[in-house]
């Protein structure tokens, strides 16, 4: 019973809107130290008064000599090592104090918190009526009055080049001018903009025409030493910080072809191409030659992009080509030996993104990115797009956003044209030391901008065991079948209680030969998919391996969905994508270790995210699994009498098979939930705590346990459902959770199950979706704070009891027709 094949249930209509409040209360718990109160206030003064003659000097020098220099003051704040910042009463938006960056020297109990906070002119007094105020006032509790700000500062300083500097000290162009992204503080974008340009022009500072536009922030690139952005911070009034610019890896590798012409003709009589195709893959690569008979029927001319147009559309060194053939056919390996038709219901488009010779100059690649997405968008609006892009940066963020992965997150959140996007990257692969696999690829971290949020991260694992290469005797697979490649980046290395769970999901990336007797690794044929190579009078196959091959499949996947759904957002897909995911067994025996079993969850998405998906789950129900997905808007926050708070809870009673779970009594049951949104991004190091956050919202879910009624559940979850002063117990139930509330609920896509009896699922039916703080509620001077949020929800019920019918009792009471 269970083989038939079902289309997925999409319920419409089926939520109730709620009003929510947060049954969590107070604000964040700061470490403080203990002061001396007069001491500590009359040290202050001193620095700040330091500080202020330190400005004059340098602001006197300038001018001195016709220097531009900056109306206002820069000052760096530090808390004492091992205790807190509270970084958010070092600004006043109303005065024109900003905060502009904020970092950690170092972790866990030595971390020092350093902030960079701008006073413009007229406000020097600020912060020394502030520690006064903290010298001589008390509070109504007798308290000293701003004590929580003045004791958390241990020193404060005029500004350095340090303090802006947010990148690793050895990236430092201390001598030589080199290309720097500077992150400017925008309130009138362009105007701001323009005065900037000007102030490097009179510096004689070489700065590029490209620039990406986030909340408050503009990213433009200048090339510069050590000294002139120095000089820069003191001509400007508008710097937030500095980076070095990133430049794109090497990624490509030639392999030589073996196949034969004959074998596409072939292939080529089996095609059937879908008329009226409005899905494609758009791959943002070294171009692809559309001369290869098994891609021209799969891309038009018209389809061939490239960011400059003196660098042609052609792929000129190969990669490209060998993403298209694996976008387009999934496993051509597989075709080659099948007899069958293949149905293309999806095409390909390519966006050319590497120069034809050389390298790029360091480039905004955020920028790059949303140039080439939007000439694809412009020659076919109406079309279901894919966005592919295994290009990626040999320096690591670990996990802190970029100005790429931000334009990734910008892209896919429609944050400035309001249409939500589908990106699926490559999570970058590991230095060639494969011979120390498995600990390489743990303290190997993904490559940015994979750090995206909303992106689909594409790590790889390895089927491929098998060494038929005469020349390769003596050698043997690295790694084990089902396991994860040698090629895999992970995100061991992050704060993973702070940036999301990266990779999302793995695919075929090939597998490396290793030397029994002198342990040398090598790549090899037999251990890297077959694709289309570049050169088709020269070869037609090639192969191709490293988490580019992965990537492409994962597009082939997204594309089959989107092709099978045409209703489906683009949230959707990359739910199902990675709500089908699971982890084979030897992932598990690899990386499931370490603590309990949250700790040993927690190491395993780390590094090998949710698993690897599978098709049929992602497109069909079963009888023994059904699955379940609501596509819904909600605004998460409002303003109610001058004050800005959580809005919007949705609540869902699921249509559930209960008298079917209740016969079955013991047997396994899975329950899966799966969250999908999109957060439109605000980057910049302006730390993680109070209202300087990078997601502009959060959404969460929770699911009632086995003895909770609709009622309790409600009021468990939802403040705003309670009867005043009644005092519950909001205890999350994280513990049923495999992966619990902790780590499922970071980045933008929540995945999470429950592995109970059937008669323990049988009432578990009620869902509730509800917002958590973002930038749109905190900053709400930006004027987002009435915006509502897409999210995708999916839950699915699952059993390994093959004569089991949970499909059927659900579509009856929807009145859907039973079509296999």
């Amino acid at each position: 019973m269970s083989k038939s094949q079902y289309s997925l249930i999409f319920i419409k209509g089926s939520k109730e809107d709620h009003s929510y409040t947060s049954p969590q209360s107070g604000g964040p718990g700061y470490r403080l130290p203990t002061r001396n109160r007069r001491n500590h206030g009359d040290r202050l003064l001193e620095k700040l008064n330091d500080a202020w003659r330190e400005f004059e000097e340098v602001k006197n020098q300038r001018e001195a000599v016709a220097l531009p220099v900056s109306h206002g003051i820069y000052l760096e704040f530090k808390s004492r090592i091992g205790f807190d910042l509270v970084t958010k009463s070092l600004e006043n938006i109303k005065q024109g104090i900003r905060l502009l960056n904020v970092k950690s020297s170092s972790g866990g109990e030595q971390e020092t918190v350093i902030a960079t906070v701008y006073i413009p002119a007229g406000k020097e007094n600020y912060f020394i009526s502030k520690v006064q105020a903290y010298l001589d006032e008390d509070t109504s509790k007798g308290n000293p009055k701003n004590a929580p700000l003045v004791e958390s500062i241990e020193n404060v300083q005029l500004a350095i080049f340090e303090s802006f500097w947010q990148d690793s000290p050895e990236l430092i162009p201390e001598q030589n001018p080199e290309w720097c992204e500077v992150w400017i503080r925008t309130n009138k974008r362009d105007a701001d903009l323009v005065e900037f340009v000007q102030t490097c022009t009179t510096l004689g500072i070489e700065i590029q025409n490209s620039a990406i536009f986030f909340p408050e922030r503009t990213v433009v690139l200048v090339k510069a030493d050590k000294a002139q952005l120095t000089e820069l911070f003191q001509a400007s009034d508008k710097i937030a910080e500095y980076r070095r610019a990133r430049e794109t890896v090497r990624f490509f590798v030639e392999l030589n072809n073996v196949e034969q012409t004959e074998w596409v003709e072939d292939i080529r009589q089996r095609i059937e191409l879908d008329e009226d195709i409005d899905t494609s893959i758009y791959i943002l690569d070294t171009g692809i030659n559309n001369g290869h008979r098994l891609i021209e029927l799969s891309l038009s001319d018209e389809d061939l992009h490239s960011y400059l147009d003196d660098w042609g559309v052609h792929d000129h060194k190969g990669h490209g080509t060998n993403m298209a053939g694996v976008a387009i056919f999934g496993d051509l390996s597989k075709e080659l030996q099948s007899q069958d038709h293949i149905e293309l219901k999806h095409v390909i488009e390519s966006g050319k993104i590497l120069p034809p010779t050389g390298e790029n100059e360091p480039k905004l690649y955020g920028f790059i990115t949303q140039q080439l997405v939007s000439k694809a968008e412009i020659q076919a609006p109406e079309r279901k797009r894919i966005i592919c892009m295994a290009v990626t940066t040999d320096q690591y963020d670990q996990g802190k956003p970029s100005s790429w992965s931000g334009a990734i997150d910008s892209l896919t959140s429609g944050a400035d044209d309001g249409v939500y996007r589908l990106i699926i990257l490559s999570a970058g692969n590991v230095p060639k030391d494969w011979g120390k696999y498995p600990e390489i690829n743990l303290i190997s971290s993904v490559h940015s901008p994979s750090q995206s949020w909303n992106a689909i991260s594409v790590g790889a694992f390895t089927e491929l065991t098998k060494i038929e290469d005469e020349n390769l005797n003596g050698y043997r697979p690295l790694a084990p079948s089902q396991g994860l490649s040698p090629f895999s980046t992970t995100s061991l290395t992050w704060e993973t209680t702070k940036w999301p769970i990266k990779p999302d999901v793995l695919f075929e990336g090939g597998n490396v030969a290793i030397n029994n007797d002198d342990g040398f690794p090598t790549e090899c044929d037999d251990l890297s998919v077959l694709t289309t190579h570049y050169k088709p009078n020269d070869a037609q196959f090639e192969s191709f391996c490293m988490t580019s091959a992965a990537t492409a499949k994962a597009s082939w996947m997204a594309a089959k969905i989107q092709a099978e759904y045409a209703e489906a957002w683009p949230e959707t897909v990359r739910g199902l994508i990675i709500h089908s995911a699971d982890w084979t067994e030897t992932m598990k025996d690899q990386f499931f270790i370490g603590g309990s079993d949250k700790a040993k969850y927690r190491n395993l998405i780390r590094a090998c995210g949710y698993g690897v998906p599978n098709l049929n789950k992602a497109i069909y129900c079963t009888n023994n699994n059904l699955v379940l997905i609501a596509q819904e808007s909600l605004q998460p926050f409002n303003k109610e009498r001058g004050s800005y708070k959580t809005k919007d809870m949705h609540f869902y009673e699921l249509p559930w098979p209960k008298e079917v779970l209740l016969n079955m009594g013991d047997t396994p049951v899975k329950l899966k939930v799966t969250l999908s949104y999109f957060i439109e991004p605000g980057p910049g190091e302006v730390g993680w705590k109070d209202k300087y956050r990078y997601r502009s919202h959060g959404l969460k879910f929770d699911v009632n346990s086995e003895t909770e009624s609709k009622k309790d559940f409600i009021k468990r979850i939802n403040k705003a459902a309670r009867d005043e002063n009644e005092d519950l117990d909001t205890t999350n139930d994280s513990q049923r959770w495999a992966i619990g509330s902790q780590s499922r609920h970071l980045g933008s896509v929540h995945s999470d199950f429950i592995e109970k009896s059937a008669v323990e699922i049988a009432s578990c039916n009620f869902i509730g979706v509800y917002p958590a703080v973002g930038w749109w509620k905190q900053r709400h001077h930006l004027g987002k704070w009435n915006k509502s949020t897409r999210y995708s929800l999916i839950v699915s019920l699952e059993t390994p009891a093959q004569e089991v019918d949970l499909y059927s009792p659900v579509a009856v009471s929807l009145e859907i027709p039973i079509q296999i």
